[in-house]
């Protein structure tokens, strides 16, 4: 899929998964194993100026829904997710899945409500 645009909802994703995460200083961090849910800060691309809020929701297998408070442009399976709380570097874990694109949420949106984190898996498999 070729976008017409570099801006095109197509490019913009809001949720991802990745494989086991390897975590620095906790295996892995209290809060997320009391809570199954934390809020951090989340890096794709080593450049990124800056990180974006997301709530990483942690599997039985180790590996992590990320959930992005903003869509993010250009996430690819292979790419590593970094997380951070505040300057600290929690770890990080290889994208597997994305999940659909701002574009395709919005024609879903037309048709019926947004696909489940189980039908996302079916979607977007990993190349």
């Amino acid at each position: 899929f070729k976008a017409p645009s570099s801006d095109h909802p197509a490019l913009y994703r809001d949720l991802l998964r990745t494989n086991r995460v390897h975590w620095i200083a906790e295996e892995p961090p209290a809060e997320l194993v009391r809570e199954k849910m934390m809020e951090c800060h989340f890096r794709f691309r080593h450049q990124m100026a800056l990180s974006m809020p997301c709530v990483l929701t942690l599997n039985q297998d180790g590996s992590v829904w990320v959930t992005l408070v903003k869509p993010a442009r250009a996430i690819t399976p292979g790419q590593f997710a970094v997380f951070y709380k505040g300057d600290e570097c929690l770890g990080s874990g290889k994208i597997l899945r994305i999940g659909p694109s701002v574009y395709t949420l919005q024609q879903g949106k037309n048709r019926e409500e947004s696909p489940k984190k189980e039908e996302i898996d079916k979607i977007e498999p990993a190349t």
